[in-house]
């Protein structure tokens, strides 16, 4: 048993949960302590975290410190959203909390919080019944929200909105827009953002469930549902609720919630994002399960630590996500699924070759999916367009570098690779190694069905010596397919000292 301490600042409030972790128990909360630090007021209206805040974060972390240690903990987690990284002295605040309470904090990209956020919410009982039945899981936070969208069980598409909590309430602050009609100017904020996520992904008969993660939300259920504990409420008994709070003051709001802070100028801004969201979203019922990003911080660490087994396949839903991507934008199928095929075999073939593993395999796949995106854009600068489209699309498992790996591969499977000089600023030596052995194994797999005909069958690959052989079996003529596989070998050569060789098994019908 391993006591463990995780810790998140955001935008508007710090917490902390301990946790007790095992095999054998799983994972229980022991204690949970937050601090009310509105750090996106001073990130959102100025640009960075201004001196007083500073010292407040800090003094707060260091008695974190201490309820750690009065807990004995072995291990802990120091997360920040992106309200630390949109600060310009970002690298300052993260050195001054390191010195003044030894903690050291990682600031998550968007992708990384989001997904482990995500990770406990799949985890929930019932979770895999709501998704097969369409259903959003939607993460609100103090500066943006994200909108995992499932339809009959496979993600259709993850997006990213800059609708927050804070965000909406310091954008009309910043207008002017505190007095009059206030909540009808955050719903037409939100509506608007809503309404392109509406068109483009949306199922014309809505969703079967939404499912929220975020703060306040957590408020609304004891209110609307009169059993304890339940966490699932009709969608039209939601919105009626939350309507019925319109006619309310913050403080009369905050009584009816139970909440402390009766001056709390976040509550109206979070009422209307959630009402708003279970109206665009067209829902039918709505979902709490009451866990935030602390127990994703405690889940993420259990299952690396593998004290708990995953209920969910994230992988298959990082290859739905890629394989909805292709088809929005037109991609030919039967290519991608033979080049997908082919890929996979040099990969498995080439194990200890290129030392890679199963994260890189996915890394693989998801490239060779989404290879030819870019030419929905731009035939002649498929290549750069792909890339661009890769990298602006959040893809729900994968994380920010892994995304920048999955669009180096697809970029560098036409394009010559760049020196590791000019792309330092992206990745590291190791990403760089990687994303040049999967290019090069994406190139002689694209080039084996060049024509898009699939003329291969029965595609076999094995390694002899320093050569790859790859054998196959087909009717048509592949004169093309040799000779271009020949001009894409020297790339492959050249990272693996290898040299690939098709072997030809005519087939007369």
């Amino acid at each position: 048993m391993k006591t463990f301490a995780a810790i998140y600042i955001g935008s508007y409030e710090i917490s902390m949960k301990v946790f007790e972790l095992s095999i054998k128990r799983g994972i229980r909360e022991i204690d949970h302590v937050r601090h009310r630090i509105e750090l996106g007021r001073d990130v959102y209206s100025q640009g960075y975290v201004g001196y007083e805040t500073a010292d407040e974060l800090c003094q707060v972390l260091k008695e974190f410190v201490g309820i750690m240690e009065m807990y004995r903990t072995d291990e802990y987690e120091a997360y920040s959203g992106l309200v630390i990284r949109d600060a310009q002295n970002e690298a300052f605040i993260l050195d001054q909390i390191r010195i003044r309470t030894g903690l050291n904090v990682k600031v998550l990209s968007n992708s990384e919080h989001r997904f482990i956020s995500y990770k406990t919410v799949a985890s929930q009982k019932n979770f895999e019944d709501m998704t097969s039945q369409n259903a959003a899981v939607v993460d609100v936070g103090g500066g943006s929200m994200q909108i995992t969208l499932f339809v009959k069980g496979k993600v259709v598409t993850t997006q990213h909105l800059l609708i927050g909590i804070m965000r909406v309430q310091e954008k009309l602050f910043d207008l002017g827009m505190q007095s009059g009609n206030y909540e009808q100017q955050i719903q037409e904020v939100v509506d608007k953002e809503l309404e392109v996520f509406k068109a483009l992904y949306l199922p014309k008969d809505g969703i079967r469930y939404v499912i929220f993660m975020g703060d306040y939300i957590s408020a609304f259920m004891p209110k609307i549902s009169k059993e304890n504990g339940k966490c699932m409420v009709d969608a039209d008994k939601f919105y009626r609720y939350t309507e019925k709070l319109r006619a309310k003051n913050t403080g009369q709001i905050a009584r009816e919630l139970g909440i402390t802070n009766e001056s709390d100028a976040l509550l109206i801004p979070a009422l209307v994002i959630y009402r708003q969201l279970v109206a665009a979203l067209n829902a039918q019922n709505v979902v709490v399960p009451g866990v935030n990003v602390n127990d994703g911080i405690a889940y993420d660490y259990a299952q690396r630590h593998n004290m708990v087994k995953a209920t969910h396949d994230f992988e298959e839903d990082v290859i739905s996500a890629a394989e909805c991507m292709s088809k929005r934008y037109f991609g030919y199928q039967p290519h991608l699924e033979a080049l997908e095929q082919m890929a996979v075999q040099i990969f498995d073939a080439m194990k200890k070759i290129h030392g890679l593993g199963n994260r890189e395999r996915l890394i693989l796949r998801t490239a060779a999916i989404l290879h030819d995106c870019g030419k929905f854009v731009s035939l002649v600068n498929g290549p750069q367009c792909s890339y661009d489209i890769i990298i602006s699309s959040e893809i729900i498992g994968l994380t920010h570098l892994e995304r920048e790996i999955v669009a180096s591969t697809v970029l560098y499977n036409t394009l010559p690779i760049d020196s590791y000089d000019r792309l330092a600023d992206k990745m590291d030596h190791d990403s760089y190694l990687t994303v040049a052995k999967l290019a090069a194994i994406l190139k002689v797999a694209n080039a084996m069905d060049r024509s898009h005909k699939q003329k291969f069958k029965n595609v076999k690959t094995s390694v002899s010596g320093r050569n790859l052989i790859i054998t196959i079996e087909t009717e048509d003529d592949v004169t093309l397919e040799k000779g271009l596989f020949e001009s894409k070998a020297s790339f492959f050569e050249e990272v693996f000292s290898m040299k690939p060789v098709i072997k030809v098994k005519k087939v007369y019908s």
